[in-house]
């Protein structure tokens, strides 16, 4: 259900992730770690790459990763066109081994690319943001100032649960492809369900709902990926770290 079309999702999806780095940076909430910025942007450079190799498209997305200081927060987003965020106790608070991780990002990672967030926006603006509306349809973007609102509010809306398997599926394919292990995502939420009911973890499972049969499932699609020939990992591409 596409009401706001995949390129005008990423459009704004580059004036929200804008500001939203900049007022991070006004406030000094980007994390300043060298080793972790090098660690997320070497796994998620794989997974990149692997993203382009199989939708070329996605080459000229100007791929990026916030890395938050938020110690008690576990949680990570990918708005449209490849600007995602990671925040610091997802790593922490879990112990996340880098085949963990790269499911991790492989999630978040797909979810752009099955232009969910341009589905989330659509949903946002049919519950209300009628100025929006008239914007695109009058072509008059000056009376929409709040545009680039929808990609912040696509980002705190739960996600369907079609979109979260399609979501686990894609980003399982992609961490495989990558050279990460579609087995850890089995692990990944089973460290999640261990610590479902804390503060932390609740803001991650309040947009990526978590079916009580998640566990089992991915077990089942770790297993048929194991069974297909494992192709060349791919060349990294380009990620920008923030900070």
């Amino acid at each position: 259900m596409l009401v706001v079309p995949p390129d005008m999702a990423i459009s704004e999806s580059r004036l929200a992730y804008a500001q939203t780095v900049r007022e991070m940076t006004l406030a000094g909430d980007l994390l300043h770690d060298p080793v972790l910025a090098e660690r997320v942007g070497a796994i998620t450079g794989r997974l990149v790459g692997a993203a382009v190799r199989r939708w070329p498209h996605t080459s000229g997305w100007e791929w990026s990763v916030a890395l938050i200081d938020a110690p008690d927060t576990v949680n990570a987003w990918c708005m449209a066109g490849g600007r995602m965020a990671v925040y610091s106790g997802l790593v922490s608070r879990l112990d996340l081994s880098d085949d963990e991780l790269a499911n991790v990002m492989g999630h978040e990672i797909a979810h752009a690319i099955a232009n969910h967030s341009a589905e989330q926006m659509s949903i946002a603006l049919l519950r209300g943001l009628a100025v929006l509306a008239v914007a695109v349809e009058t072509g008059d973007r000056s009376s929409a100032r709040s545009a680039d609102m929808l990609a912040s509010i696509a980002l705190s809306l739960p996600n369907s649960r079609t979109a979260e398997y399609e979501a686990d599926q894609l980003g399982m394919e992609l961490a495989a492809a990558a050279g990460y292990s579609p087995r850890a995502a089995v692990s990944l939420w089973e460290k999640m369900g261990a610590m479902r009911g804390s503060p932390g973890i609740l803001e991650f499972l309040s947009t990526h709902p978590n079916p009580d049969n998640r566990s089992i499932r991915l077990a089942t699609l770790a297993n048929q990926l194991q069974t297909r020939p494992q192709s060349t990992p791919p060349t990294p591409h380009p990620v920008r770290m923030y900070p």
